[in-house]
């Protein structure tokens, strides 16, 4: 039986650290024209050949700042 901690680091391990906008907008529960524009906001996007790519970390770093207490 695998601990929380162990399943926390397998789900970890599976989740991809850069996205393209569509995967995004569907993986964050969004609209793609919202992810993009907050991706751009974070400064996540990478533009290689003509592909734009969006770390999923500094998007989460950016998303904690709205977070409500």
């Amino acid at each position: 039986m695998v601990n929380s901690a162990g399943t926390v680091r397998e789900t970890k391990a599976l989740a991809k650290k850069f996205v393209r906008y569509k995967e995004g907008a569907e993986l964050y529960s969004m609209g793609h024209s919202k992810f993009e524009q907050l991706a751009k906001e974070a400064k996540a996007t990478y533009k290689v050949n003509g592909i734009v790519l969006v770390n999923c970390e500094i998007f989460e770093k950016f998303l904690e700042k709205f977070r409500e207490l």
